[in-house]
């Protein structure tokens, strides 16, 4: 067996572990990791026997491995080394080292929290940090911290930074070693205009040209993988190159034939799943188109994101680095040098911009309702957290308190995100598990309908019971269908279906179920989805939580008033796309969640219509199934008004009747000149600020601004005041006073000073200014002439009678002959009327 670079450090690492509860071990791709070092552990003495666990990101990659390792030790998979992956395992009572892809362990632990026989724990590629190895590690910590202080953890890693790693682990050991590779000639094709599709294709023929050996090629995603395959089927007319995909949604014997060498020179065309956790031999070229498709969490509609970014500086050297495994080799990089310099240095893990319910559940299932109080490399967001928590409460998985209950048990032991896992369960206590693992399978898998042969599809009430009708025509033909259909995606949830069906030991194959049974198999698992048509004959819709979408083309759904929107995909800045939706019915919605309809009023104030309204609306979330008109309760009345007459200028919708302004101002002169008294303030900015102090008794039964300005404000003003402050009142500011000619004459207490307008004649013989507020002020006198026109206003009658009354009378006497204009006002008998009416 030839030597690789990681058999330097073996002993090294062996007694590290040994000697410590975990290790770091850094090593580059290609230097041994995953083929050496589990089988150096199988014989340490420190293992006392037990077994290893070794967690792959890949279930090829695991099958791979694990294939590796059983014909290193010369037997075959199953014996001493066997594998665990999604719905396959090949394992026995031999088995010592069993590789295993990240959910399965820690759906493990979830049953077996002591891991017993499980010596040394094996993290294979941390550096990709997805979500399931984060959560792995964090149980193992606690396993080990808590139950079992013998669990030895190695962590292994091509690129990731040791330090944080090894804090983590307790302050382990790192073990370094260096890498065997070769020079690697990595040429900059510039930015590049059009379909990066046809870029690497023109980038595969030139590397035909210039180099020999295998050429992998890495784009973002099948689309793009398909696109470039076909670009090359036509350009390569010879046969002499083979061109193969390799993605993870490839079938394994299709993935396999990626990797094994062939005679012909080989294309790989790959995504990121060729990074590190596979080996393909043969590459001796790389082009590399530079960008990566992941899903990311965007916390403003609550959905995933498949966003195409550009890779990171660490993910460039590992993909050159494939061109350099067997000796020199050449990386075509399809960006420029400047590019290359801005690269973020790591991917950021996928705890930070992941859908966390998957997480969640496996929290609490763990039996944790904190998730900080586990060790984490990265701890989860918070606010992504408080998501997934309260979807796995609407799904019924979490009680108020946070804890797992019955049905989110058996949840969390289903390989399904929460969601499927809901409708998987349903469906089983409906009666109908084999349709309910059938949908699940079509959803969780990728479309069988080939987009590029589905030009246009009549509109249908859902678009799963369309799938699930074309997926159940494909299997009676035994796998013969519709040109439409994708084979492979069809065996795929064939595949998935049955191992569902056997985990629920359901024996008997689905019939075609009815519209209404699988739209609420696909509600009860996606309650927050529940959506209403904005408009009649619009396809934008509001979900449940709160969010818009639209219907998108991929959708044969149309204008339908509620709908289950269950393939969505978010964008900034503008509402969610639709792609996948099943129409629902209002009776279906009360029937299956009467529980969480509530019903609600609402009311307000019509402005337009100067009135009061309210309705009485039911709810489904933020959703309004139905609302009607009802008349508004007295209560309602008094908060709508006194939330309008609070307003800025709210205070005109009241009718103020010259009673109630005077007695405003006779109470604001009181209050400015005598403030040893508990005079109230009853100005503008306090009644506005205070109606529920003076008005809310009055309000009940007001529905109009025109009942509203029937109220007697002075009235309701009066009855603020005690019965000794209203005699004060009365007292202190009179409505009206009678002058020297027995008029009784009311005062204006409007303006600054209070007002008494009164005609000259009726003031003979008065010397003194008229006061109020016992003597404290003065009234301000305007004086009138006979036509009731004021001559002289003054607030000072004694000056007037000496200085100015002459000038009046000279200028008067001759207007008004009929009225008395004498010489001695002081001596005069004051008059009502004409010196005639006075004598009779």
């Amino acid at each position: 067996m030839a030597t690789l670079p990681v058999d330097t450090v073996l002993p090294q690492l062996l007694q590290a572990l040994a000697d410590a509860p975990g290790v770091v071990l850094q090593a580059p791709p290609g230097s041994g990791k995953t083929s050496r070092v589990p089988l150096a552990l199988l014989n340490a003495p420190f293992l006392h026997g037990k077994s290893i666990i070794m967690l792959e990101p890949r279930r090829l990659a695991a099958v791979n491995a694990a294939s590796w390792l059983a014909r290193s030790v010369g037997e075959p998979v199953g014996a001493t080394v066997g594998y665990s992956i999604r719905f396959q395992r090949q394992v026995s009572k031999a088995t010592r080292l069993e590789v295993v892809t990240e959910g399965l362990l820690t759906r493990r632990l979830q049953s077996d929290q002591g891991l017993e026989g499980v010596g040394v724990v094996i993290f294979d590629e941390f550096h990709e940090r997805s979500l399931q190895a984060d959560t792995a590690l964090a149980f193992c910590l606690d396993v080990q911290r808590h139950l079992r202080d013998d669990l030895k953890i190695l962590v292994m890693s091509a690129t990731l930074e040791s330090g944080p790693v090894s804090h983590l682990l307790g302050g382990v050991p790192v073990v370094s070693c260096e890498g065997r590779s070769y020079p690697v000639d990595v040429r900059y094709q510039g930015e590049q205009d059009g379909d990066i599709a046809q870029t690497a294709a023109r980038g595969v023929h030139r590397a035909l040209r210039e180099t020999a050996g295998d050429i992998l090629v890495f784009l973002p995603g099948s689309g793009e993988i398909r696109r470039c395959r076909e670009q090359l089927r036509q350009s390569l007319t010879t046969g002499a190159e083979q061109v193969v995909p390799l993605y993870g949604d490839l079938p394994f014997a299709e993935q396999e034939r990626a990797i094994v060498p062939t005679r012909q020179r080989k294309v790989v065309l790959a995504t990121a799943i060729a990074e590190t956790s596979l080996t393909i031999e043969g590459v001796t070229v790389v082009i590399d188109a530079g960008l990566s498709r992941r899903l990311q969490y965007d916390p403003n509609t609550g959905l995933n994101r498949l966003v195409t970014v550009r890779v990171s500086a660490a993910s460039a050297i590992q993909r050159a680095g494939r061109a350099g495994r067997l000796g020199p080799g050449v990386c075509y990089r399809l960006w420029s040098e400047g590019t290359q310099s801005s690269l973020v240095p790591y991917n950021p893990p996928e705890i930070r911009i992941a859908d966390l319910a998957p997480l969640a559940l496996d929290l609490a299932a763990w039996g944790t309702t904190d998730a900080l109080s586990l060790p984490w490399l990265d701890p989860p967001p918070t606010g992504a957290m408080n998501e997934a928590n309260e979807l796995l409460r609407e799904l019924g998985a979490l009680g108020e308190d946070g804890r797992i209950t019955p049905l989110g048990g058996r949840m969390a032991g289903l390989p399904l995100h929460p969601r499927l896992a809901r409708l998987v369960l349903d469906g089983e206590r409906a009666g109908c598990a084999a349709v309910a693992c059938d949908l699940a399978a079509l959803i969780e898998e990728r479309d069988i309908f080939r987009r590029d042969r589905l030009t246009v599809r009549p509109v249908s009430d859902c678009d799963f019971t369309d799938r699930l009708e074309a997926f159940y025509e494909w299997r009676n033909r035994r796998g013969h269908g519709d040109a439409i259909l994708d084979p492979s995606a069809c065996r795929a949830v064939d595949s998935a279906a049955s191992r569902l069906r056997q985990l629920l030991r359901v024996p008997v194959r689905a019939a075609m179920p009815e519209h209404g049974q699988v739209a609420l198999l696909l509600a009860q698992a996606w309650p927050d989805r529940i959506a209403r048509q904005r408009e009649p004959g619009s396809d934008r819709y509001l979900l449940a939580q709160g969010t818009g979408a639209r219907l998108g083309q991929r959708s044969a759904v149309r204008d339908q008033p509620f709908i289950v929107a269950v393939e969505m995909s978010g964008s900034q800045g503008a509402e969610a796309l639709i792609h996948g939706a099943t129409t629902l019915t209002l009776d279906a919605l009360r029937q299956k969640f009467g529980e969480s309809i509530v019903r609600e009023r609402s009311y307000g104030f019509d402005v337009g219509l100067g009135r009061v309204w309210a309705r009485e609306d039911e709810l489904f979330n933020r959703l309004v199934l139905s609302s009607r008109p009802v008349p508004p309760s007295d209560e309602e009345l008094r908060a709508t008004w006194l939330a309008e007459i609070g307003r800025e200028d709210g205070l005109v919708l009241l009718l103020w009747s010259q009673f109630a302004r005077q007695f405003r101002a006779r109470v604001a002169l009181l209050r400015r000149v005598c403030p040893e008294e508990p005079w109230p303030d009853l100005g503008d900015d306090w009644l506005a600020a205070y109606p529920e102090e003076w008005l809310q008794p009055w309000l009940a039964g007001i529905r109009t601004v025109a009942d509203l300005q029937r109220l007697d404000l002075h009235a309701i003003l009066k009855g603020l005041l005690p019965w000794d402050l209203q005699r004060r009142l009365d007292e202190g500011a009179p409505t009206h006073i009678t002058v020297p000619s027995g008029s009784r004459i009311a005062i204006d207490y409007g303006g600054d000073a209070p007002v008494l307008a009164v005609k000259l004649q009726e003031l003979f013989g008065l010397a003194e200014t008229p006061t109020v507020a016992w003597g404290r002020v003065s009234l301000l006198l305007h004086l009138l002439s006979p036509a009731r026109r004021p001559i002289q206003v003054t607030g000072d009658l004694r000056s007037f009678w000496n200085t100015t009354y002459p000038e009046v009378k000279k200028e008067l006497k001759g207007r008004y002959p009929k009225h008395p204009w004498p010489d001695d006002p002081w001596l005069a008998v004051p008059m009502r009327g004409t010196k005639k009416r006075e004598g009779r």
